[in-house]
C-alpha cells in the first residue's frame, strides 16, 4: 500500500476500536496550560490514567490543538518501538476535527487514547538516542562537521554502520534543524520528503515509516524518523517489560508533585527553592555548576531521577545503554560524571516535594 492507503486503514482501525468504548465522564482542573502538558505526559508515562485523563481534559478546554500536537510527541517519545500500534493509531487521529467529529468527538478520541498510552509498554529510546547525540562530548565534531554535509552523504550515513548518535545526527540535519531546532546544532534546512522516500528504499518497514512521515508533518519532532531508525535494532523479545523505581510523591493541591518540572513556572520556582536550602543536592549544584546554569541543570538531574521514570518499560540492551549514557555522561562539561548528583538528588526528593507543595 502507499502512503494514503496506510493512514486510509489506520484511520478506519481507529474507528473500528471506538465503536464500542464508553469514554468517561472529563473532569479538567484549574492549572496551567503548561502544568497539564507536564501532568499528560508524565501520568501517561507512569501509566495513572486518572492524573493523564484530567490531563487531557485540562488541555482540549484550554489548547485544544496544542493537546494533539502533545499527544502526537508523547506517542514517538515515550511509546515508540515498545508498541507501534498504539503509535499508528494516534497518528490516525490527528488527521483534523473533522474526522474526530466523524467517529465520536474529540473527548471520546482523545480519552480511547489517553487511556491506551497509558496501558501500553513504552520505550523511550529514541528520545534518549536524540540526547546523546545532542549533547554527549563525544559527538561534538560530528555536530560541527555533518552541517556542511550533502543529502547524499546524509542519508548514506544515516543507513550505515557508523555509530548510532552519529547516523541520527546525519538524519536529523537531513530533515533540517530548521524544522527541529537545537541549541547545540547549527541551523540547516533539510529536505523531510526526500528523506522519508530515501527510506522507503531500504529494510525500513514501509507502513511505519508512513506513520513516521505523518508524525513528522503533524509535530516536526525528529523524534519520528530516529523510531524508524532504531526500529531494526530491537530485538523480537524485550530483556523484560518491567516497572521503574518511582521515587516518594506527593499532593501539591490537585497534582502530584511530581508534575512539575523545569519546563513550567510552578517547577522552576520549585527548583529555585531547593538551590536555596542547606541540602547535598544544592550544595554539590552550587559548587560545581555557574549559578545561570544551576535551575536547567537541575531541572535534567531531576528528570533522570523522576520524569523519564516508566511503567511497563519495555527494556532492551540497546535501549538500556542509550539511556545509561544521556543520564551518567550528557550532563554538560560541569559534570562529566553524573552519577553522584543524581544519587543526591534521589535523597533529597522529599525536600523538592516540600517546596512544590509552597509553590502551589
Amino acid at each position: 500500500m502507499n502512503g494514503p492507503d496506510i493512514l486510509a486503514s489506520l484511520r478506519e482501525e481507529l474507528a473500528k476500536q471506538l465503536q464500542f468504548y464508553p469514554p468517561p465522564i472529563p473532569h479538567p482542573l484549574e492549572i496551567s496550560p503548561w502544568l497539564a502538558m507536564a501532568l499528560l505526559q508524565k501520568a501517561i508515562r507512569r501509566g495513572h490514567q486518572k492524573f493523564a485523563l484530567q490531563a487531557a481534559a485540562t488541555l482540549l478546554r484550554q489548547s485544544h490543538e496544542g493537546f494533539w500536537r502533545r499527544v502526537g510527541s508523547i506517542a514517538f517519545e515515550d511509546i515508540g518501538v515498545a508498541d507501534l500500534d498504539t503509535v499508528s493509531l494516534v497518528m490516525a487521529s490527528l488527521a483534523g476535527k473533522t474526522f474526530r467529529a466523524k467517529i465520536g468527538g474529540e473527548w471520546r478520541v482523545a480519552s480511547y487514547l489517553v487511556e491506551r498510552m497509558c496501558l501500553a509498554p513504552k520505550c523511550r529510546a529514541a528520545d534518549d538516542l536524540l540526547m546523546v547525540a545532542e549533547r554527549h562530548p563525544a559527538y561534538e565534531r560530528c555536530r560541527l562537521g555533518l552541517t556542511y554535509s550533502t543529502m547524499p552523504e546524509l542519508l548514506r550515513i544515516a543507513d550505515s554502520n557508523a555509530p548510532l548518535p552519529k547516523r541520527a545526527l546525519a538524519l536529523w540535519y537531513a530533515v533540517g534543524t530548521d524544522r527541529c531546532p537545537s541549541s547545540h546544532l547549527r541551523t540547516r534546512r533539510g529536505d523531510p520528503q526526500t528523506v522519508f522516500d530515501a527510506m522507503c528504499e531500504t529494510s525500513y518497514p514501509h507502513t511505519l515509516i508512513e506513520v513516521a512521515r505523518e508524525g513528522f508533518r503533524r509535530t516536526s519532532q525528529v523524534l519520528c524518523p530516529l523510531v524508524i531508525l532504531i526500529s531494526v535494532l530491537k530485538p523480537a523479545e524485550p530483556t523484560a517489560v518491567e516497572d521503574d523505581g518511582f521515587p516518594p510523591a506527593t499532593m501539591c493541591g490537585v497534582v502530584p508533585s511530581w508534575a512539575l518540572d523545569r519546563y513550567s513556572r510552578e517547577g522552576r520556582r520549585a527548583l529555585q527553592r531547593l538551590l536555596r536550602r542547606d541540602c547535598q543536592t544544592a550544595r554539590w549544584v552550587r559548587r560545581h555548576i555557574p549559578s545561570s546554569q544551576q535551575v536547567n541543570f537541575l531541572g535534567d538531574i531531576l528528570f533522570a531521577v523522576e520524569g523519564e521514570r516508566l511503567l511497563n518499560h519495555y527494556r532492551w540492551p540497546v535501549a538500556d545503554e542509550l539511556r545509561r549514557t544521556w543520564e551518567i555522561e550528557c550532563q554538560g562539561p560541569h559534570c562529566p560524571d553524573a552519577t553522584e548528583i543524581i544519587l543526591l538528588l534521589r535523597a533529597d526528593i522529599w525536600l523538592l516535594n516540600e517546596e512544590r507543595q509552597h509553590v502551589l
